[in-house]
């Protein structure tokens, strides 16, 4: 992974699994980390903060983003300051809006001006992206994650919305944009195309970067060969006729 030149775009590795966790790390092409609740869910984390201390000792100072879970804003500030206590090199992720549909935006510039670094997750357009953008501090660095991935899902093409993106955030020098949601390798490129700052993928797409650059007639070859060998060893036949 860590051979693949000229990559146009910062590597995060997105997951909640400690030993994957630890994997990414030990590769210097990973320059950073994302979870969330759902992949901690997944992952069978049990405590949060736990889970957490665990991963900024795996992740060596890189940044890494933990959100909040609480659906009333004042919550979520008072969980995005103790969340920001655990370590510098915290992101604290916000939601866009609560489930009530409330935009982020007050909560987000009350912790953007009060030094914490947000990472303000599960935006899908470029007016989400814009009124965000406005409400962070110039001098408190900060994430926007567009889930291009999933705006893909809707049969929309992500990489105008992505580009535009871009350019919304240029009044905040300090601010980055993530390409999350990744279905394959290749946004890894789109991504870099349109200027986003950083891509955030699983480790299974993570892990295909060695296919890069790989010839296609051999990867047919390999292909046929798997298919092959698959067969045999689940021992299928067909009957033949004998030609007449």
């Amino acid at each position: 992974m860590s051979a693949v030149p000229n990559l146009k775009v910062k590597l995060f590795a997105d997951g909640a699994d400690l030993a994957g966790i630890k994997e990414m790390a030990a590769n210097p092409a990973i320059k950073g980390f994302t979870t969330n609740p759902t992949l901690m869910r997944k992952a069978g984390v049990a405590d949060y903060k736990a889970f957490a201390v665990q991963a900024l000792q795996a992740v060596g100072g890189r940044p890494i983003s933990f959100e909040v879970f609480a659906d009333e804003f004042g919550e979520m500030q008072k969980q995005a300051h103790e969340i920001a206590s655990w370590g510098r090199n915290i992101y604290v992720k916000i939601p866009v809006m609560n489930t009530k549909r409330e935009f982020c935006g007050p909560l987000v510039e009350r912790l953007s001006r009060a030094g914490i670094q947000v990472n303000v997750t599960a935006l899908m357009t470029v007016d989400q992206v814009k009124r965000v953008t406005e409400r962070l501090a110039s001098d408190t660095p900060a994430i926007i994650s567009v889930f291009a991935g999933r705006i893909a899902d809707t049969g929309r093409d992500p990489m105008p919305i992505m580009a535009a993106s871009v350019k919304a955030m240029k009044a905040r020098p300090k601010a980055e944009l993530i390409w999350a949601s990744p279905r394959e390798l290749l946004n890894i490129f789109q991504a870099g195309d349109v200027g986003c700052h950083i891509i955030t993928a699983t480790n299974d797409i993570l892990k295909k970067l060695s296919l890069v650059g790989k010839d296609l007639d051999g990867y047919s070859l390999e292909t046929v060969e798997m298919f092959y060998k698959d067969a045999k060893a689940a021992g299928y036949s067909i009957a033949t006729r004998a030609a007449a």
